[in-house]
Formats: structure tokens, sequence, C-alpha cells
């Protein structure tokens, strides 16, 4: 997959997570985190941001990640939602 766009998922209600994934011109996956549970969930977050994106074999993406103290499965959901978002695809495979 290749994004041709920003993507964009979730909202800033409590327990969920806001995604905005776009390409950048580094390769790798930069992510940066905005969470009420960072001292003790941070890495746990990046890590589900992370294997998300490795799971579309994206790389040179940045992420902005403003969570709401979210759980792995709705990181998940997110990530991908914003990806397909990202790549105007509509093939959900939920």
């Amino acid at each position: 997959m290749e994004l041709l766009g920003t993507g964009l998922a979730g909202t800033l209600e409590s327990g969920d997570i806001l995604i905005e994934i776009k390409s950048s011109a580094e390769s790798g996956i930069a992510i940066t985190l905005e969470s009420i549970v960072a001292n003790q969930f941070g890495q746990q977050i990046k890590k589900v941001i992370r294997e998300t994106i490795q799971a579309y074999g994206l790389d040179g993406v940045t992420v902005h990640a403003v969570d709401k103290g979210s759980l792995d499965c709705t990181i998940r959901a997110r990530v991908t939602t914003a990806i397909l978002r990202g790549c105007q695809s509509d093939d959900y495979r939920w």
C-alpha cells in the first residue's frame, strides 16, 4: 500500500485515540504521542501503532496520536482506518 494523502481516524473522547498518518520524506516510522497515560503505557501504545503500520508494509510515514486512554484493539482499529483512508482504499477486512 502507498499513502496518497493524510489519513485521519478516531476522536478525542475518553477511551479513544485520534490518529493522523501521512507520508514522510524520510524512511522509517516516526510517532509523536500525546497521552493522558503516556507514563504508564506510552511505549505499548507506540508499539501497537508501529506493528499495525508494519503489517501494511508501509515505510516513510509520520504518525501523530492523541490518546485518551484507549485499549490496544481500539488503537489497531484507528490506525488501520487511518491507513486505509490515507491510501484512499475501501478494502476494509474487519
